[in-house]
């Protein structure tokens, strides 16, 4: 259906709608300039943080361009603004959402919203502490005694965002595989079967994310990964809709198959 095709009162509830998409991207946007132009005030202490594993192995960040170490502050001021205007952004995205959902729905997005938030947080976090210095040390021992590591800060730092930032995004698989099992996309038995499979996934999944060809990266991200999904199949058997439920989602599929046919005919 095109738009001159709607009524009046459709074209008013989509261009309020737009409207609304509109506000809350604005929101959005000013907040993080904002909290951006404030984080470059602090941007040598947020790249200390980002230094503190490579200050540890005694090794120094040198700066081979003229703008180099602008841009890169420019950056890191970006993603800590990010962060510092998140609760602002998702305000704002939540106050666009929030009329279209049911009650029922919006109890999910108080639940999982702060565990997905946690999730990656902890992901994040676990490569930063946990796994950080040691390939550090890893690739420093590698160069041996015949080099001498000079790491450029720009590379240094994309380094860092390219081997923390996957981890917070496969830590969310718990909540990945909780929505597609209330979708009834996925069941507890095709989790448990297919094991050796996922296995194999999550193994190629951390080789292809992780920076660097070193293996021990590559197992670090993996095992922590295994044991998600391993929980993740018990949390397919708590989530996993009833027989009832099935049946509700099986009518309304039927009922909108037979919908579009019944369009795809008229037209």
């Amino acid at each position: 259906m095109v738009f001159r095709d709607l009524s009046p009162e459709d074209r008013q509830t989509i261009i309020e709608h737009l409207e609304d998409l509109r506000k809350a991207l604005l929101i959005s946007v000013i907040a993080i300039i904002i909290a951006a132009v404030f984080s470059f005030y602090y941007s040598e202490q947020i790249l200390a943080i980002i230094m503190s594993p490579l200050k540890s192995l005694n090794e120094n960040l040198v700066v081979t361009g003229v703008t180099e170490a602008f841009f890169v502050k420019l950056k890191l001021s970006f993603i800590a603004g990010f962060i510092i205007a998140f609760p602002i952004v998702v305000w704002a995205i939540w106050r666009f959402v929030k009329p279209a959902l049911y009650p029922h729905e919006r109890k999910y997005v108080y639940i999982l919203f702060p565990v997905t938030v946690l999730l990656f947080a902890g992901g994040v976090l676990f490569a930063y502490f946990g796994i950080l210095k040691l390939i550090l040390n890893f690739f420093i021992y590698i160069a041996g005694e015949n080099l001498e590591t000079m790491f450029k800060v720009d590379q240094y730092v994309s380094f860092v965002l390219a081997f923390t930032i996957p981890f917070g995004i496969v830590f969310e698989l718990p909540v990945v595989v909780f929505f597609l099992s209330k979708l009834g996309i996925i069941s507890y038995e095709f989790m448990a079967k297919n094991r050796k499979y996922a296995l194999l996934i999550i193994v190629i999944l951390a080789a292809a994310l992780t920076p660097g060809p070193d293996p021990f990266s590559q197992i670090m991200m993996a095992v922590p990964v295994y044991l998600l999904y391993e929980i993740s199949i018990w949390i397919t058997k708590i989530a996993e809709p009833s027989e009832e439920r099935k049946q509700k989602m099986e009518e309304r599929r039927l009922k909108k198959q037979k919908q579009k046919n019944k369009d795809s005919n008229i037209d």
